[in-house]
């Protein structure tokens, strides 16, 4: 599984990467973890703010830091 998070290195685009991870862990999935900051690269995506989260480069999420449930369940469905 491949997840991206979208930001400039701001504290939210950081601490969506840590509930990302614990996610991760705690559902036992084996991802790799992106970090795009380029303005250029993260304006590829449909998002209009960051912190953004991409899995399996499907937009999950943006502007906005997402429950550890809600990225489970993201990982989850992608998976599926």
């Amino acid at each position: 599984m491949e997840i991206k998070i979208l930001g400039p290195g701001c504290p939210k685009c950081k601490r969506l990467e840590q509930v990302a991870r614990e996610a991760a862990a705690e559902v036992g999935i084996n991802a790799t973890f992106t970090k795009v900051a380029s303005m250029n690269d993260i304006m590829a995506y449909p998002i209009v703010s960051t912190p953004g989260l991409v899995i399996n480069e499907e937009v999950k999420s943006s502007g906005r830091l997402p429950r550890k449930e809600e990225v489970i369940a993201w990982m989850k469905e992608a998976e599926a």
